[in-house]
């Protein structure tokens, strides 16, 4: 038996919230595991003043019940790991490059993951063709794959930020002084944020990292 794999179109679904022609800035906000982006979306709803703010959906969508009765979508599994890679910057790019089109020439685009999306914007960033000036890591871990060095020649100019709750129940402090230290050894000025609930949006820091 022989692998091979076939390039084909495909459509995605991506959600939006503010008015581009008169954005300061775009934001692109990745969704955790077994989530949808429309509903995803909807933890930034008030915040779009003066902003574009785009949830694209992750292209692989599942039934999260026995009944059927609710969906959800995952960025990539470990089964063919790398085309799955590939083909979400490739994704991400082009939404990228559709948003740009749309705003004020100079727009500057800042990104957000959330649990499982943290990996996908980590990975964009690194392998996509896209110049993203603030990264937000909320509630996610870093990829391993990548090295200090690698980290280093994609951040160094990033606004990089590192969030993680209190009470989350798939992470703590020592997670989270793991990925300060793994950003410290790479050379990366950073800046990490705690907040008093679990794995969630807390929507006042939220509105302070989007609003800076």
């Amino acid at each position: 038996m022989q692998a091979h794999h076939l390039t084909v179109p495909r459509t995605a679904r991506y959600h939006t919230l503010g008015d581009a022609a008169k954005a300061r800035a775009i934001w692109i906000v990745l969704h955790g595991y077994g989530q949808l982006a429309r509903y995803f979306l909807r933890k930034f709803e008030g915040l779009e003043d003066g902003l574009l703010i785009a949830a694209p959906e992750a292209l692989s969508r599942f039934y999260t019940d026995e009944d059927h009765s609710r969906v959800g979508a995952t960025w990539m599994t470990r089964e063919d790991r790398e085309a799955e890679i590939g083909d979400q910057c490739s994704y991400l790019d082009a939404l990228a490059h559709e948003l740009c089109s749309l705003t004020p020439g100079g727009t500057p685009l800042h990104v957000l993951g959330f649990s499982q999306g943290v990996a996908t914007a980590c990975r964009w960033s690194l392998q996509g063709r896209t110049t993203i000036h603030k990264l937000v890591l909320w509630a996610g871990s870093l990829p391993l794959e990548p090295s200090g060095i690698q980290l280093h020649a994609a951040w160094k100019q990033v606004d990089l930020h590192v969030v993680l709750g209190s009470q989350d129940p798939y992470a703590g402090e020592k997670e989270l002084q793991q990925q300060a230290a793994r950003l410290r050894d790479a050379g990366l000025r950073h800046r990490m944020h705690r907040f008093h609930g679990g794995h969630v949006l807390e929507p006042v820091l939220l509105a302070e990292l989007l609003g800076a």
